[in-house]
């Protein structure tokens, strides 16, 4: 048997152009890394092919990424190939296609951090993530001017081959993130003590049984972990708004 995958931390990249990420895409995956471990986000992304399978929402972290939402068929690039490929609106951003777990991430405001914030969007989330101020106002500058963000959960004793190798693809402003991106669950959610405390913590017991509910069907269907959260935290959306703590607790009213 194959030995089994162990991310243990985040390293990041800033690339220009898009042939360069499907370049970096392709070397990641032929060296072992699982496609529902790799996060793009970018708004230029090129297609000879109409997009289709997406729905774009806005008002998406507390002036940021609340709704939004999510996959659907991609089209020419490896970009496709990865997991919760979907459309979200960033403040000072605006719409980007994303893909791999900071989609869910970012959807779901999946910490305290990030659902306290002003209003910061990609800046605040990264912030809360671990990374520092300054890197997040980085990417969050060169993601607004065209430029494409790739994220790369890998084994800590293989961060140097990963980090040469994103730099030798024209990866700039390489930055390690000592953990992986938060999960909801390390597989399928059988009851709100299998919630990550920062998913638990922002949703009321209702909401919870709404999130794993939904997550499980996903995840049952799909085996994609991260179209499963981004589902989940759709559902969670459609029935309740935030209160005034950040919890999705209050039950909207059907018209």
């Amino acid at each position: 048997m194959p030995e089994e995958y162990k991310a243990e931390r985040t390293i990041s990249a800033v690339f220009k152009e898009q042939n360069q990420v499907d370049n970096v895409l392709r070397q990641l995956l032929d060296r072992g890394v699982p496609r529902d471990h790799i996060s793009v986000m970018g708004k230029n992304f090129q297609s000879q092919t109409r997009i289709a399978g997406f729905i774009t929402k806005r008002d998406v972290i507390l002036g940021g990424l609340r709704q939004g939402a999510l996959f659907g068929s991609f089209f020419g690039s490896l970009f496709g190939l990865l997991t919760g490929v979907g459309v979200l609106f960033i403040p000072f951003v605006g719409s980007i296609v994303a893909a791999g777990p900071i989609g869910a991430v970012l959807l779901g405001a999946a910490s305290g951090a990030i659902a306290g914030s002003a209003g910061a969007g990609l800046v605040s989330a990264l912030v809360a993530l671990g990374m520092p101020e300054d890197k997040a106002a980085v990417y969050q500058t060169r993601l607004q001017a065209g430029e494409f963000l790739l994220m790369a959960e890998v084994p800590s004793n293989r961060a140097e081959e990963f980090q040469n190798l994103m730099q030798g693809a024209g990866g700039e402003e390489i930055h390690t993130l000592e953990q992986t991106l938060p999960r909801p669950c390390t597989g399928r959610c059988n009851s709100a003590e299998d919630l990550s405390p920062e998913v638990r913590s922002h949703l009321s017991p209702d909401a919870q049984n709404t999130f794993i509910e939904r997550y499980n069907s996903v995840l049952d269907q799909t085996n994609d972990q991260a179209q499963a959260e981004q589902a989940a935290w759709e559902a969670v959306h459609q029935k309740f708004d935030e209160d005034e703590n950040g919890v999705w607790s209050k039950a909207k009213v059907s018209a």
